[in-house]
């Protein structure tokens, strides 16, 4: 994957101090799904911001012979590894980088040792071994003594050198910079000198360790370098098709992981859940789900909040002008086409619904409601569809009369059971209306009456004592058709009935409570409330190991289908490696907005337990607790920005500040702030810690000034 240039949507050119943001054009840098690189295709890079500023100062410190300056304060100071790298002019992204790197114990232990018989400057990946070489003479000289602040001239020329995107004296992303020095070192100390073709293969149908270790094994045979050793894991990625449930299992390397925040993936829905059957009234619930989700997320955390029973499911629709504008049946379908003017509701219904007949009841009224029903006159749509579910052969209009009057029942307004207002129960098969009882054969009874009534006496009795006026209509609601009073006929999978709203109707029933339903999302205070809140780290690995549909530009090939289909995605962390470098996704770009998100990341210093996302069968002997040992920091907005890093000395198990040339102690309880833009943990513990998180050795670092 190829590292892209360019720069960030705003430039600054410093004028006295200040900053003046000059519109410019956005990044072009691309990203691998893990954050990490594609060894066989060049560079790569996470995605990041890009800043660009022009600078209007040329630096005015000269180099030594060896290409860095040296400051000192006028004493000897022996300690080591607390050397300031110069801002040679808005180089602070390449500053905090580099400290993050040459604070790294096992890098450092390599690079104080004879590391050079490992250069292959033959690879024509890499950059013949100049960069590594530059790295080295960098990282001995920040770790000798004597030295308060280094100008790294020789190291930045050879970065420009390599990667022209660098040059000059602009702000860039500092993310974007840390994964091009890795890839690079990669490269150049890469201990395989001819890289062999190894063709991909299939898991087909092996055992998911056996197929991963055969993956790795590839892998290393074609990269093999420090920065494989320590800084690498193993990721496996599943695709399955949502039409032939066709299964595809891949293991692939990452350098690190770039995490999305949650606020940046998740959105607040809220939808109105009717009961089907009658049991309450409508209640809106705001629910909190993955953007880049489907209908089937949705519908589980609505089922959450909501406590839907066993027996029941959700049917998702859209409500537009009062009427049913589409229903959400497909689980795969992305919640991208949820609008947040949109207006939603959700129907409890009984699983298995689909086999029934689906009776959906839409309201009107004339302009005022005064006017009997038979005049149909400038009539409109009121309230929200109820839907609810009949028998497929329970089509008699006492059946329809039966089930509108049960999804009524929560609406019946409290003074409905006085005697002069006929009151709605449920008594037998069918509702009750004032002695009335249609049963589901059809007919009608009156206690105390004739059962030799005639069927027209029936019907009159019928229309007369009803408490509202219902007729067939269209999915519009714009037609209006009697019901047959005992017709079973077949009415199609949909029943759609009108029910007029005139004065008895009002008096009766309260439609204020589907009424008025809330959009999806409506900007306010909670929202802003939200967006403040605090998360952690861990909130951020859910959010990007959670399965996801594929985007509709980014369909995927089904071998089983032979047709592009969208396939659902999940991530599964499977080989952790004993460096962990996380990149908090802090900047998101768009076809219209840049954004930079403050949010305070809550991450562990001690005790980082992945134990639960990594998979218990390709766990191992890995010891997955990981210690904190370094900062990235990014303070400031898109186009002003600046970067630092806190650094951890583990010899002296002492945090420092490296701000640019200037170094300070700091308190470990400072680490933790919203500037925090890439975090770098070391495992500790088991097999690894000897290798890894032991101190840098002095009597070496020593040794090289003499």
């Amino acid at each position: 994957m190829k590292l892209g240039g360019g720069s960030s949507g705003f430039s600054a050119r410093s004028t006295n101090d200040e900053l003046a943001l000059i519109p410019l054009e956005p990044s072009t840098s691309s990203f691998s799904i893990a954050g990490g690189p594609t060894f066989s295709n060049g560079f790569s890079s996470g995605i990041g911001s890009s800043f660009s500023q022009d600078n209007s100062f040329s630096p005015l410190l000269r180099d030594g012979e060896d290409g860095y300056n040296s400051l000192s304060n006028g004493t000897k100071d022996d300690t080591h590894g607390l050397s300031g790298l110069h801002n040679l002019g808005n180089t602070c992204f390449m500053n905090s980088a580099i400290q993050s790197l040459v604070h790294t114990p096992p890098l450092v232990q390599y690079f104080l040792e004879d590391y050079t018989c490992e250069i292959n400057k033959e690879n024509p990946l890499g950059l013949q071994g100049e960069l590594a070489i530059a790295f080295g003479e960098l990282l001995r000289k920040l770790w000798s003594s004597g030295r308060t602040s280094i100008a790294p001239r020789a190291f930045k020329s050879k970065l420009s050198r390599f990667a022209p995107q660098f040059s000059g004296y602009n702000q860039h992303d500092s993310q974007e910079l840390l994964a091009f020095l890795l890839d690079g070192l990669h490269e150049d100390l890469n201990r395989v000198k001819e890289k062999p073709y190894i063709e991909a293969k299939d898991a087909d149908g092996r055992p998911d360790d056996e197929f991963a270790e055969e993956c790795w094994n590839y892998h290393k045979a074609r990269n093999d370098s420090i920065i494989v050793d320590k800084f690498q894991g193993q990721y496996k990625s599943t695709l399955v098709c949502p039409v032939c449930n066709k299964i595809s299992v891949t293991f692939d390397p990452f350098m690190y992981l770039s995490l999305p925040l949650p606020s940046t993936v998740t959105r607040m829905i809220t939808v109105t859940v009717f009961s089907g059957t009658g049991d309450v009234l409508p209640m809106p619930y705001t629910v909190t789900v993955q953007k880049n989700g489907n209908c089937r997320d949705l519908t589980k955390a609505l089922a959450d909040v909501c406590c839907l029973k066993n027996s029941e499911t959700l049917l998702l629709a859209e409500v537009y002008e009062r009427r049913i504008y589409r229903y959400l049946t497909n689980p795969i379908e992305g919640l991208h086409i949820i609008k947040d003017e949109d207006i939603l509701v959700a129907y409890r219904l009984p699983v298995g619904h689909e086999k029934l007949l689906r009776l959906e009841i839409l309201h009107s009224r004339a302009d005022r409601f005064l006017v009997e029903p038979q005049f149909n006159i400038n009539r409109k749509l009121i309230g929200c569809p109820i839907v609810t579910c009949i028998p497929n052969d329970s089509t008699a209009k006492s059946d329809i009369y039966a089930a509108v009057s049960s999804v009524l029942v929560p609406f019946v307004r409290a003074k409905a059971h006085s005697p002069d207002v006929s009151a709605v129960k449920l008594n037998g098969n069918g509702p009750s209306l004032d002695g009335i009882v249609l049963t589901d054969n059809g007919t009608t009874s009156e206690e105390g009456l004739s059962t030799s009534r005639s069927r027209e006496d029936d019907n009159a009795a019928d229309n007369e004592l009803l408490p509202f006026q219902l007729s067939l209509t269209d999915e519009k609601g714009s037609t209006r058709n009697a019901i047959d009073m005992d017709s079973n006929r077949v009415l199609g999978l949909v029943i759609r009935v009108l029910m007029d709203w005139g004065e008895k109707e009002h008096g009766m029933y309260n439609i204020d409570h589907m009424d008025v339903l809330p959009e999806v999302f409506k900007p306010g205070f909670m929202s802003k409330k939200t967006r403040q809140e605090a998360v952690n780290l861990f909130s951020c690995l859910d959010a990007f190991l959670k399965e996801e549909p594929l985007g509709p530009d980014d369909m995927w090939y089904c071998p089983g289908c032979k047709e592009h289909r969208q396939a659902s995605k999940k991530l599964d962390l499977w080989r952790l490696p004993e460096i962990l470098v996380v990149h908090l996704k802090r900047f998101s770009y768009s076809r219209y907005m840049k954004n930079k998100l403050d949010t305070f990341v809550n991450f562990p210093i001690h005790d980082l337990n992945m134990s639960k996302y990594v998979k218990p069968t390709s766990r191992g002997d890995q010891h997955p607790v990981y210690e904190l040992y370094a900062v990235i920091n990014h303070y400031g907005g898109l186009g002003g920005g600046h970067y630092s890093a806190y650094a951890k000395l583990v010899e002296e198990d002492n945090w420092y500040h490296f701000d640019d040339s200037h170094v300070s102690s700091v308190n470990e309880d400072e680490i933790r702030r919203s500037a925090a833009y890439v975090l770098f943990y070391r495992r500790v513990g088991g097999s690894s810690t000897a290798a890894n998180g032991g101190p840098v050795d002095i009597e070496m670092v020593d040794s090289l000034e003499t």
